[in-house]
Parts: structure tokens; C-alpha cells; sequence
């Protein structure tokens, strides 16, 4: 490997040279096909756990009101003791209260938070006791009377499944997180009959990334639990469908943007009376265990007014979704469900958001309905269900396909789009959190849900390698290096070989290691010292590889410098590359994102005229890949 000395040769362009064949959309390493092949018993084991969940909330609700020992799905306001509407929700908050102070406070809550916090900081960890607990805690809550949904207990309990099965096995913790949300989609795809739903809430509320080493696993688990669970609980669609028409009036579409809107502004009230609540109960001047109880007297004496609201309630969804809710339930449920899901959710009782925003958005666009013009029985419902999802969520795709999914209404699909995306833009501009990532917000935790490509993915090492124009050899000493630097120094450095900053020590053509400045300069070593005995060993790139690989390898071997290598069979010195480079190639990308340009014009402005003459003569505007370039001179 010769010493180099001369600058390097401008890089090619962008875009431009021979293919680069060990580059490719995506990286799949072979791990896959094992992790995907778990998937599959995670999945089942995970749709086994859902259906028993349904079952127990069943057997909870028909002991608690009605005094006997079934399994079969029913509602609370059915039972002909109505005194039971107010004593049993503060009956089993009592219970939840217990089991969360001796069991695991985890089990407090709806669910997806915990959920993410474990992806999050957790390492895709859950206690064993957390999957046993927490659906019993949802059975509890639900059975007694809450008015919550068993989707965020059975995400909870299905990722602990996944969880649970991968701690006995030597895997990643990123292949641990791919069978944890495996075991949720499963949990949630086995509840709703919703596979694709399921999917979609992974990649976008919980999987933080989108690859084929996570996405194949989870869609093998969701897919296998809607298998498990069609003998089961069937594959008919959970609710009934609005018979929405194949071509809707165009004045509807317009009102679908109203009805988003006023989704987004449900979406936001709802949200801000979960932390109100949650603030109220944080001050009241006793332990927690006991917030529970009282969120279950709140939920009673809702019970009072609209016995309807308690309970899962997908008996009234149907009604809201097929047109034949009446004025009263209409109303009942867009006050009372509304007001006592919110406060009761904050008492940290147990128990999940979905099947509660069904309810609620459906009332909300069965009002609609009242005063919009008629399309079809229970179109506004279906509408607005899919707008109050989207802004409740911020997962507007998922709440457009869950209410495709839940009813099989294709024609509605542009209509929930529409009011989808009109919610979940009112919510995003108004609300830094949403009702699932607002209580990690108050744990100190940052989340960010957007998504893109990273800029360093994007980028080649050839567009911003340095030349080297040093390089030392191991017969050198301490001294001898020092006098070569301080005699460049002394020249005015006219080689710009002080802003190298790390130096390859040879040993005839092979690189042996390298050797900073800073060590050479301010080092205790003897000034005998030969270089061989205080050089480290090369980290070393290629300059077809990207500027992220290279970021990873210095974050893996802790440096901020690297030495770029031919791939020849005999590898010469191409250049270095700093951490200070790969920063302005963030530069590059935030000038992109924030610099507005105007580029065409009617009738071209007095500046641009200037630049098009300034042009003829030689000036040309510069690519980006010399705006990389410029960063050598750094």
C-alpha cells in the first residue's frame, strides 16, 4: 500500500460510473427467515390469548350483572338489577387498584404506552407477571362495566407474549422488538378480524422504522392470527356495513372535509380530558391504589344517565354504523361516553382506546347525520369513526383500513380518506402529543413519529473523502513525526498537512495503524519512540460505501476519523473523512428541508437575468455533489 501524497481526483457525480453491487434498497440480513419462522407460533399463541381475553371479559360481565357463569358476549345495561350499573364499575376499579400496587403498576393504563415505552428504553423487555396480570386487570375493568376497549390490553399482552418467547432465545433486541409487535399486530389482528389494520398500526405507531426485517415478521404473525381465530370467532366483519353507494353527490365529499375537522376537534377535546383527569387524580391527597375505585364511581354514575355507554358497546357501534341509533343514544353516547372514558382513563384504571373512539366517532357523525344531507344509513358514522381515528392515533392510514376491514365498505373509502386525513392534520398542527404518546411525554421520554430516509443513507464516501498527504512509516519515531509537523508549521503548512489530523503509519506498502496529531503533539511518549509501538490499529472504508455506514463505524470504534481504501487486491490509500464532513452533509440536507426557492418565473425577475448572463461567461451553479465536495476544505 504506497504512501499518497498527491490530491485526490475530483469524485464523480452522482448518479453517474459503474453499478455498485453490494448496495441495495434494503439490507436483510439472513436472520430473517428464523425471526419470521417465530413469528408464526407468536402469532397463534398471541390470537389464543385475544379470543381468551373476549371470553373472560364476557364471563366478568355476565357474573358481575346478571349473576351467572357464561361466556357468551353481552352488555352491562341488560341486567335488570340497575343498582349493579353504579356499585360494580367501583367494584372492580377496587380490584385494579389492588392488583396494580401488589401485582405491577404496569398493568395501569390503555396499554399502547406501555407498549412503546418497553420498545423504547425497555429493550423490548416484559415481566412475565405483566402478561399474565394485564389482561386480567382489562377483564376486570371492561366486565365490570368500563367503558373501554380490550385492544390496548391485548396489544400489551400479545407483545408480552412475543417478548416473553424471545427472552429464552439469543437474539438481538432488535429482532426481540420485530416479535413483541409481531404479538401485538397478532393480538390486535385476532380481535378485530383486522390483519392489515394491525400491520398498519405496527409500522406506525410502534415498529419506529420501516424494513423488511420487522415489517415480514409482524405481517406473518397478524396474518397467522386471523387464521387462528376464524374457527374461532369467525371472519364475518365485526359490524355491520352503511350500504354506502358507489357515487356520492360531490357536495358530500366536501362535508367530509368539515366532518375531519370536526373529528380532529373531538380528537383533541378527548385527548385533553385524559391529562386533565390524569392532573386532577395526580393531586389528590391519597395513594394511587385508590384512583380506580373512584374512576369507577365516575363511570356509575354515567351508567346512570346512559347505561348504553358502559361496557365495550359493540352492540351500539353496530346501531351508529347501520343507521339505527336513535336521537337519544346519539347524544347519550357523544356526552356520556365521551366524559366518563376520559376521566375514568385517567385514574389509571386498565383499559384501551379503540373500540371507545368507534363509539364516540360513530355518535359524532350519527349527529352529522342528522343535519348533513343523506347518503346512505350510517355513512356519516362510518366517516366520522375513521376521522376520529385519525386524529385521536395520528395513524391516519390505520384508522382507514380498520374501517374498511370492520365493515368491508369500499365505496366509502375516498369519503374516510377525506375526513381521515382533515383530522389528522387539525390534530398534528394543534397537538405536539396524542393521547398515546402524551403520557411517555410526561415521563421525560422524546418520541417522534415521523419517518424519512436518513441523508447519510443517500450519499457516497467518494463525494466527501480528503486526500492524504502525510503518511508515516513505523522505522519513524515520536520525534521524527513531530519535527515533519512542526516544520509544516513552520511554512505556513502549505501542503495543508496540519489539518489531516490522523496519519497512516506503513510498514513499506502496508498499513500497519494510524497515528493522531493530538498524540503526536501533546503525548507523553519519548521522542524515541518508534511509531510502530504507539500506533492503533486502522479503522478503514471503501468509498462505494455510504455516509452512514461510515457514521455506524465510527460510533462503533468511537472515533471521528477514518482512512478510505481501495478495494484492490493490493488496497492503496484513497483518503480520510472526518465526523466534521459527515455533519455537513446533515448541513445539506437541512438547507434542502428550510431554504425556500423559487425556480420558474412568468416573467424572469432582474436577479435571475443577472445570474443567466453570469452564466454564459462560465459561472455555473454548483450540484450537490460539489456542495459535498467543499466540505474537503473543512
Amino acid at each position: 500500500m504506497p504512501s499518497s501524497s498527491a490530491a485526490h481526483p475530483h469524485p464523480p457525480a452522482p448518479g453517474h460510473g459503474a453499478k455498485i453491487p453490494h448496495l441495495g434498497d434494503f439490507h436483510v440480513p439472513p436472520r430473517v427467515a428464523a425471526i419470521t419462522a417465530l413469528a408464526i407460533p407468536i402469532g397463534a399463541a398471541a390470537a389464543l390469548v385475544a379470543v381468551a381475553l373476549l371470553k373472560l371479559i364476557a364471563l366478568v360481565t355476565n357474573l358481575c350483572f346478571y349473576g351467572r357463569f357464561d361466556f357468551s358476549a353481552t352488555a352491562p345495561h341488560g341486567t335488570p338489577h340497575h343498582w349493579l350499573l353504579v356499585v360494580m364499575p367501583v367494584v372492580g376499579g377496587l380490584a385494579i387498584g389492588l392488583m396494580a400496587r401488589y401485582g405491577s403498576e404496569k398493568i395501569r393504563g390503555h396499554g399502547m404506552p406501555e407498549a412503546i415505552e418497553s420498545i423504547l428504553i425497555g429493550g423490548s423487555r416484559v415481566q412475565p407477571r405483566v402478561a399474565a396480570l394485564k389482561p386480567l386487570s382489562a377483564a376486570i375493568s371492561i366486565g365490570t362495566g368500563g367503558p373501554f376497549g380490550a385492544e390496548g390490553p391485548i396489544i400489551m399482552t400479545g407483545g408480552a407474549v412475543g417478548s416473553i418467547i424471545s427472552q429464552h432465545l439469543r437474539v438481538t433486541t432488535d429482532e426481540r422488538k420485530a416479535l413483541l409487535v409481531a404479538g401485538s399486530a397478532a393480538g390486535m389482528a385476532a380481535t378485530f378480524n383486522a390483519p392489515l389494520a394491525a400491520i398498519l398500526l405496527a409500522v406506525e405507531l410502534l415498529l419506529f422504522e420501516w424494513r423488511p426485517r420487522s415489517y415480514v415478521p409482524v405481517a406473518v404473525a397478524a396474518v397467522t392470527a386471523a387464521l387462528v381465530r376464524g374457527p374461532l370467532l369467525g371472519t364475518a366483519p365485526l359490524f355491520g356495513g352503511a350500504h354506502v353507494p358507489g357515487h356520492l353527490p360531490t357536495s358530500a365529499y366536501g362535508l367530509c372535509v368539515v366532518a375531519g375537522l370536526a373529528a380532529g376537534l373531538l380528537a383533541l377535546a378527548a385527548t385533553w380530558l385524559v391529562y386533565f383527569s390524569e392532573d386532577l387524580f395526580a393531586k389528590l391527597p391519597f395513594h394511587w391504589m385508590w384512583w380506580p375505585a373512584i374512576g369507577g364511581a365516575i363511570i356509575g354514575i354515567g351508567g346512570l344517565f346512559e347505561p348504553r355507554a358502559l361496557g365495550v358497546g359493540y352492540d351500539v357501534i353496530d346501531q351508529l354504523l347501520t343507521g339505527r341509533a336513535t336521537t337519544g343514544l346519539i347524544i347519550g353516547i357523544l356526552v356520556v361516553k365521551t366524559l366518563i372514558w376520559g376521566l375514568s382513563l385517567g385514574s389509571g384504571t386498565s383499559g384501551g382506546v379503540l373500540a371507545p373512539m368507534f363509539m364516540i366517532g360513530g355518535a359524532l357523525g350519527a349527529a352529522e347525520g342528522l343535519v348533513f344531507p343523506h347518503v346512505s344509513p350510517g355513512f356519516w358514522a362510518l366517516v366520522s369513526l375513521a376521522g376520529v381515528l385519525g386524529g385521536v392515533m395520528r395513524s391516519p392510514l390505520t384508522g382507514i383500513v380498520f374501517c374498511l376491514e370492520l365493515t368491508h365498505e369500499m365505496n366509502a373509502l375516498i369519503p374516510m380518506v377525506i375526513t381521515a386525513s382533515a383530522a389528522y392534520l387539525l390534530s398534528v398542527i394543534v397537538l405536539k402529543r396524542s393521547v398515546l404518546t402524551e403520557k411517555l411525554a410526561r415521563r421525560g421520554m422524546h418520541l417522534t413519529r415521523e419517518y424519512s430516509v436518513d441523508p447519510l443513507e443517500t450519499h457516497l464516501v467518494r463525494q466527501l473523502e480528503t486526500p492524504i498527504r502525510l503518511t508515516l512509516r513505523t522505522d519513524q519515531t515520536v520525534g521524527d513525526a513531530a519535527a515533519l509537523l512542526h516544520a509544516a508549521y513552520q511554512a505556513g503548512d502549505p501542503d495543508r498537512i496540519l489539518t489531516q489530523r490522523l496519519y497512516p503509519v506503513l510498514d513499506g506498502d502496508t498499513l500497519t495503524g494510524v497515528v493522531t496529531r493530538h498524540r503526536l503533539v501533546h503525548g507523553s511518549d519519548d521522542d524515541s519512540t518508534p511509531l510502530a509501538g504507539i500506533a492503533r490499529p486502522a479503522v478503514t472504508a471503501h468509498d462505494d460505501e455510504t455516509l452512514r455506514t461510515l457514521a455506524n463505524r465510527m460510533a462503533e470504534h468511537d472515533i471521528t476519523r477514518i482512512l478510505i481504501i481501495s478495494r484492490d487486491q493490493q488496497p492503496r490509500l484513497e483518503g480520510v473523512v472526518s465526523l466534521r464532513q459527515l455533519l455537513h452533509a446533515r448541513r445539506v440536507d437541512l438547507h434542502e428541508e428550510q431554504h425556500a426557492q423559487r425556480h420558474l418565473f412568468l416573467r424572469p425577475p432582474r436577479s435571475q437575468s443577472l445570474v443567466v448572463a453570469s452564466s454564459q461567461v462560465g459561472a455555473q451553479p454548483r450540484p450537490e455533489g460539489e456542495a459535498l465536495a467543499r466540505a474537503a476544505s473543512d
